[in-house]
């Protein structure tokens, strides 16, 4: 559990006795790859973070066509905020792309530690404002950056999941068709 300690470490210092509470709040789950924590039309009643593995937030639209829309390895966090927040069903698959131990944290549970850890509120609140930020500079990106531009981008800021994720999921996640990804790597391993 050192590593989700770590992760509340960098934003909030709790004490010993509020380490021990957020823990005993937890639960984890081991998945296999290719097993999904949650299906689009559920409700997400969990924030879920990556202790180890891989795992992929995506949509898939009318025409059965998948929509990537975030990576989560180990020391990261993912849920359908959407659904989290107002309790409605989802829109989110999130799958395991490699073995994973996630640890659980109940949206109830997630709400008593806010009473009883108030820095935990501040932690979650700084969770949400990154992840906003992100998806912001995501949008803006799709807009005005080519998909040259957003896979340079991708590979900077995510390193570590070049060789982990499959092309087609990179492809997916920069906004292009598998082919036209393809092509256009080819093309920049040429220069």
């Amino acid at each position: 559990m050192a590593l989700i300690l770590d992760n509340i470490g960098k934003h909030v210092a709790l004490t010993p006795a509020e380490e021990a509470l957020f823990l005993s709040k937890l639960e984890i789950r081991h998945y296999k790859a290719k097993s999904l924590v949650l299906q689009a039309g559920e409700v997400c009643t969990h924030s879920y973070f990556v202790n180890s593995g891989l795992l992929r937030g995506f949509t898939i639209n009318d025409h059965i066509v998948e929509h990537l829309m975030s990576f989560a390895c180990a020391g990261w966090w993912i849920g359908d905020m959407y659904s989290l927040l107002s309790q409605q069903p989802g829109t989110l698959f999130i799958e395991v792309l490699e073995d994973a131990e996630v640890v659980l944290l109940s949206k109830t549970d997630q709400e008593e530690l806010y009473t009883a850890i108030p820095k935990l509120e501040r932690f979650f609140r700084i969770l949400t404002e990154n992840s906003l930020v992100a998806n912001q500079e995501r949008l803006m990106d799709n807009l005005s950056l080519t998909a040259e531009e957003r896979f340079e981008k991708f590979c900077k800021r995510y390193p570590s999941l070049i060789q982990q994720v499959p092309q087609k999921q990179i492809a997916s996640y920069i906004g292009v068709t598998p082919e036209f990804f393809s092509k256009m790597k080819s093309k920049l391993l040429r220069k």
